[in-house]
């Protein structure tokens, strides 16, 4: 066997090898109210004007809370908060095309989605405030916050999975942002959901930055939705700042998914504040590129809409304000009311029935608190802001 270096041509020789490339997929982004407000009649989805109406109310809602929430936390009265602001139509599409029936998976910025879905406003702001009770969402099919970037994707699947196991007729939807979809939770969940056919949406808002990092500097795939076809799934890219747009891509999607088809959705949106409060944009971003993305508001380009079809007038935006307003002032007022909790908490809700072993745990140390109530006070009380 002769061993030497085998040659290498350096001719092309066309031996009927056709590679797949990016450049031979069309991925268009689904469109329907464009910048400038002129808007496709055929994609106006079929809904009562009441509808057309609450798709604004809610964006307006998502947009004060914002602002209220940033300003508290710069009082020192909430946690690190991540606004949404420039991704209103994104959030509030997505979530108006869901059934209360489903399940969201949420990833931080869809205060209105979370709302809408029956979250009340005083526990989102518990959440934020680092209360560990929020944590159950109750009155919602909401799944706790994945704040560790991607990790509930395996989750959103093993949801979803159970559901058609049951025969349910409801979806498991997922939110994401970019940067989610370069983790390795990402390609295992979504391998699987491919993989059993679940009834799951997974929902990624592209603000262009994975925290600090560019689109660009963290993929090289032009897209996030031709990402699906690598999985067997359906993928949709919709332009994040038309609510219409986004509103009927998820309602496709989610239809799909009901019938055993997981969807990707990019909403291809920016995110125009920062990442969250303990962030600094300015030192990886322009200022003109905001300015750019600025233009491009979801609100305004709506409003432009609602104008054009005669429905503005409805629409009486100071009063919504003032309306917003006052439920968040109630809202904070209930948190501030949250008792402090006993020591009892450390070891309740671990389990849905404690086991003897922490029961055991328990008496232990409830019995030293009685022969040493001195202990009292080294026992740190966590605040409540």
């Amino acid at each position: 066997m002769n061993d030497s270096q085998r040659p290498v041509s350096t001719e092309s020789v066309d031996v009927g090898i056709d590679p797949l490339s990016q450049a031979k997929l069309e991925m268009d982004t689904y469109q329907v109210v464009r910048p400038d407000g002129s808007y496709d009649a055929d994609r106006i989805p079929d809904v009562d004007d009441e509808a057309f109406l609450d798709l604004y109310r809610w964006m307006l809602l998502q947009r004060v809370f914002d602002t209220r929430a940033t300003k508290l936390q710069r009082r020192g009265l909430l946690g690190t908060y991540p606004s949404g602001r420039g991704q209103e139509a994104s959030i509030i599409g997505g979530g108006f095309a869901l059934s209360p029936d489903d399940w969201i998976f949420p990833y931080g910025r869809e205060t209105g989605a979370l709302l809408m879905h029956g979250l009340s406003m005083r526990d989102l702001l518990l959440y934020w405030r680092g209360i560990e009770d929020a944590s159950r969402m109750d009155g919602a099919n909401i799944f706790g916050l994945a704040i560790s970037i991607g990790s509930h994707i395996p989750v959103v699947t093993g949801k979803a999975w159970g559901m058609k196991l049951e025969g349910e007729d409801r979806v498991a939807f997922a939110n994401l942002g970019d940067g989610a979809t370069s983790t390795g939770a990402f390609h295992e969940g979504i391998n699987f959901a491919g993989v059993l056919d679940v009834p799951a949406v997974f929902f990624c808002q592209n603000n262009q930055y994975a925290i600090s990092r560019s689109f660009d500097g963290q993929t090289n795939a032009e897209t996030v939705a031709q990402k699906a076809l690598a999985y067997g799934m359906d993928g949709i890219r919709v332009d994040g700042n038309d609510v219409l747009a986004v509103y009927n891509a998820v309602s496709k999607a989610r239809e799909r998914a009901l019938e055993g088809n997981p969807v990707l959705v990019e909403a291809v949106t920016y995110r125009r504040g920062a990442h969250t409060t303990s962030d600094d944009p300015t030192r990886y971003r322009s200022e003109s590129e905001v300015e750019e993305w600025a233009e491009q508001d979801p609100l305004e380009r709506y409003r432009s809409f609602l104008e054009e079809t005669g429905r503005w007038e409805e629409i009486d935006e100071d009063a919504i304000e003032k309306e917003v307003e006052a439920e968040f002032s109630d809202a904070v007022d209930a948190a501030d009311a949250f008792e402090d909790r006993g020591i009892e908490a450390i070891f309740d809700y671990l389990y849905e029935e404690k086991p003897p072993e922490l029961e055991r745990q328990f008496e232990e140390f409830r019995e030293l608190l009685e022969e040493r109530p001195d202990m009292y006070d080294h026992i740190e009380h966590r605040p409540k802001g």
